[in-house]
């Protein structure tokens, strides 16, 4: 991770997030719930195709959080939301929208994860509990849906301890501390 920092220009001082995209739709799935033994659980399966697309930026450092509700994932809308948070750099998947050349001339100095590891990725943390408390439920429309994993994310962002503890791993915040300061870059 370092390396590939050090390598698009990024030094320990630069602001550094890591984003990725989660589809919140309608097409409800099924989840695990504790019950007593023998008690039979039924879940309402909701299967309507209708969702929305958070992007999500974690700071793990600092504990931040930044997210946007985006009703298609193409660049056209990554780069106005990368426009208006100016972001010095973003680590991100290989998605076909992160690679565009329409975000070419953004200053944001774009860094990829290597392909299949979403493990990489501590936005996808954050998508497990957003999924964890919405997932398992039927919601009249997705902005019903959306507004139950707002109201979590407020609550998330309004705590930047809780959000390192849950996204500031060991390893990652010790690759960026390694990055160098910009009078060594």
């Amino acid at each position: 991770m370092t390396a590939a920092l050090v390598g698009a220009g990024v030094d320990r001082d630069t602001e550094v997030v890591l984003a990725d995209e989660l589809r919140l739709g309608l097409r409800g799935q099924v989840r695990r719930v504790l019950a007593p033994r023998g008690v039979k659980i039924t879940q309402r399966l909701q299967l309507t195709y209708a969702w929305a697309y958070l992007l999500l930026a974690v700071d793990p450092r600092a504990g931040t959080l930044r997210w946007r509700w985006l009703e298609r994932l193409r660049a056209v809308a990554l780069k106005a939301v990368l426009a208006e948070w100016a972001l010095a750099a973003v680590v991100w998947d290989g998605h076909g929208a992160h690679r565009a050349k329409l975000l070419a001339d953004l200053p944001t100095r774009r860094v990829r994860l290597p392909p299949y590891s979403p493990e990489l990725n501590p936005a996808e943390r954050v998508f497990q509990e957003i999924r964890r408390r919405t997932e398992g439920r039927v919601y009249d429309t997705v902005a019903d849906k959306q507004a139950a994993a707002d109201a979590y994310l407020v609550r998330l962002a309004a705590d930047p301890d809780r959000v390192r503890r849950l996204c500031g791993w060991p390893w990652l915040t010790d690759a960026l501390d390694r990055l160098p300061t910009h009078s060594q870059s």
